[in-house]
């Protein structure tokens, strides 16, 4: 699967909140939430990745993946999922550094 690019600095909160089952009023408390959490496992991510520890990388991943596709920011959980199963395959050939900075670089979009 190819890097997808994902922007999100336009959020429409009435839409979420719709496809979650929610009032739009609680999204930004949401959203606040998810960005601080996904940030503490994007950092223990990154440590796995420079480690190349594939256990931990595909358990940090897997957080990210479900995160993600809760609030349907679909692009970030694809990629951390392809990034899950390359790890669980323990395959060398992926590009787990890639793919930190794509997911990375698409949460960083998203604005409070």
């Amino acid at each position: 699967m190819p890097i997808l690019k994902a922007d999100y600095s336009i959020i429409d909160y009435e839409k979420m909140a719709e496809s979650i089952g929610l009032k739009a009023k609680h999204i930004p408390i949401l959203l606040e939430s998810f960005l601080e959490e996904t940030l503490l496992i994007l950092g223990s991510l990154q440590l796995s990745i420079d480690e190349m520890d594939y256990e931990k990388i595909e358990s940090y991943a897997h957080a990210v993946k479900g995160s993600a596709g809760n609030l349907r920011f679909n692009e970030v959980c694809e990629m951390a999922g392809e990034m899950e199963k390359s790890a669980a395959k323990k395959s060398t050939d992926f590009d787990y550094k890639l793919y930190f900075d794509a997911i990375n670089s698409a949460l960083e979009t998203i604005s409070l």
